[in-house]
Formats: structure tokens, C-alpha cells, sequence
């Protein structure tokens, strides 16, 4: 009889200690379960004295505050640009004050080697490749959409063009008209077609179709790098390093959702993320609603609008 009192019991003992893993084991399953579909949950990496947030580790990955240069020479293309009447330098002076030795070097410097862009000049950079994409002649302007709709949308009616107001001449008399950089028929296809797939989360449109003015400074800078014989992946990577310094909290969202998958920032493709699953209007709401708050975020905002 006590022999069989105590195997009950140990059989008992043995099945609670069972249940207890068992309940243990699915409450760790759900968890990781739950995590899984939680972008926010998965960055909740908490920071503690001196070590960044998971914000400041994302920003320092996309917008590293050394800045990302650009293989590209700009040379003299402020001078052309001036000549070309795309822009008035007494306008820029009283736009922008007493001009940086950067900013002066970017519209009268005649050997620029490279173009680096910060979270400082991206502003600058903006207006400076606004002007060239504007003035440029290329297919994505003579043959693009806003050729096609200029009877039911005139030329002048788009932020690109009404809002340059930087030029010596009107911009509707810029658009299209100058041969800045020279392209070729192969180099031409390749700028429209690489523009076609590189949207901005500031609307929906891609640079195929440059209706702002971060549209058609993307598109000036495809255009000089094609003229110097860039490949497609540099020319993406270059868009990609100037939406990110222009639309920062879009890509540190964008990053942090990469995060949230196992990829880090520094292996994504460019062309990937330039998309309109990430990179539009629409694409980039939506990846912020997946990713939630990120850690040690200062608050919301997109990054530049549609201005001069």
C-alpha cells in the first residue's frame, strides 16, 4: 500500500513538473511569437548611461555625421549653371546670406571633385541639383510625363518649376533648355530608366516623373553621374545616400524595419529601398506604422518638404 501511495505521488510530481515546462515553454513560444510581429518590440534594445538609443544607432548608420560622398565631380557646373541663367547669384546670396566657403565653391568654384552630402548642406545640394536637373536637356523632361500632360497640366504648375525661383531666367524658359552635361542616346535611357524606379517619400511619383524639388535634383544628379559613366548601382546608391539626408526619418523607419529582419542597413540594395514599397509617399506611412516609436526618437516629422 505505501508503495503505491508514493509512486501516485511521484507520478503526480513528475506530471506538475511536466506542466510547469510545458506552460513555461509556450509562454516563451508566444512571446517570441508576439516579438516577431512587432517591429517596435524587436528594437526595444534599452540603452543604458552612455550607449546610443536605437534611434541614434540608425541615424548614425543611414546619416553617419561625416556625410556620404558622391564619385562624381562637379567641376564648374556652378558657373554653367549661372551662365545658363538657372541661377542668379545676388538670389542666392539673399536667400541664403553670406554663402559658406562650400556653398561659394559649389556655385563659383571651377574643380569641385566630389559632392559629399551632410545633414548641414543637403538643403544646399538640393537647390544646386534642382537647378541642373531643371535646366539639363534629357528624355525624362522632352519626352516624360509632364511633356505628356503639359496641355492638361502646364509645365509652370508644378512645384519643380513654379517654385525655382532662383534663376536668372524664368523656370518654365530653363526646363529642358541647356545642354549642361553631355549624355548619350544609351546614357539618356538609362537615366529615365533608373529615375523610373527611385520615388520620394515626400509624394508618390518617382523622378521619371520630377513633379518637386527633390525629384528633379535626384534628377540632376543621375544625369551627371551618367555623363561620367556611372553604372545603374552607383546610381542608385548615390540617390539613396541623398533621399536619406534629405527624408532622415523615413530611412531611419526604412532601416529600423530592415533591422527588424535580420538585414542592417549597410546590406540593403539601394535600387530595394528606393521603390515605392518603401520610398513613396504611401510606402514609407506604411512602414512607419509597422516599425511604431523607435527608441530614443525625438519625434515624428519626414524630413525636407517641396521647397526652395
Amino acid at each position: 500500500m505505501k508503495k503505491t501511495v508514493q509512486l501516485f505521488f511521484t507520478v503526480g510530481a513528475m506530471v506538475g513538473v511536466w506542466l510547469l515546462i510545458l506552460e513555461a515553454g509556450l509562454s516563451i513560444y508566444y512571446s517570441v511569437t508576439d516579438d516577431q510581429d512587432n517591429y517596435s518590440a524587436q528594437l526595444l534594445v534599452a540603452s543604458n548611461g552612455d550607449q546610443p538609443t536605437v534611434y541614434q544607432r540608425l541615424v548614425a548608420e543611414v546619416t553617419p555625421a561625416s556625410g556620404i560622398t558622391i564619385p562624381v565631380v562637379w567641376g564648374d557646373m556652378g558657373q554653367r549653371l549661372v551662365d545658363a541663367g538657372a541661377i542668379n547669384m545676388d538670389k542666392m546670396v539673399d536667400h541664403y546670406g553670406i554663402l559658406s566657403e562650400e556653398q561659394a565653391a559649389i556655385l563659383q568654384g571651377d574643380n569641385v571633385q566630389e559632392i559629399t552630402f551632410t545633414t548641414s548642406n543637403i538643403q544646399f545640394w538640393t537647390n544646386a541639383l534642382w537647378a541642373l536637373g531643371l535646366t539639363q536637356q534629357s528624355k525624362v523632361l522632352g519626352e516624360g510625363l509632364m511633356a505628356q500632360r503639359a496641355e492638361e497640366y502646364p509645365i509652370e504648375g508644378y512645384a519643380s518649376t513654379g517654385g525655382w525661383t532662383l534663376g536668372s531666367k524664368d523656370a518654365v524658359d530653363l526646363f529642358n533648355s541647356t545642354r549642361l552635361v553631355e549624355l548619350t542616346p544609351e546614357q539618356d535611357d538609362m537615366v529615365h530608366d533608373v529615375a523610373a524606379h527611385i520615388f520620394r517619400p515626400c509624394c508618390g511619383n518617382h523622378t521619371a516623373f520630377p513633379d518637386c524639388n527633390h525629384g528633379m535634383a535626384v534628377l540632376g544628379l543621375l544625369e551627371l553621374m551618367a555623363s561620367q559613366g556611372a553604372t545603374e548601382d552607383e546610381m542608385y546608391q548615390a540617390a539613396l545616400a541623398f533621399n536619406s539626408y534629405a527624408f532622415t526619418s523615413n530611412y531611419v523607419n526604412a532601416a529600423a524595419y530592415f533591422d527588424s529582419q535580420g538585414t542592417s542597413w549597410s546590406e540593403i540594395d539601394a535600387a530595394v529601398v528606393l521603390g515605392q514599397q518603401y520610398s513613396s509617399g504611401q510606402g514609407a506611412k506604411q512602414i512607419a506604422a509597422q516599425v511604431g516609436t523607435i527608441p530614443g526618437a525625438p519625434g515624428s516629422g519626414s524630413g525636407g518638404g517641396c521647397s526652395a
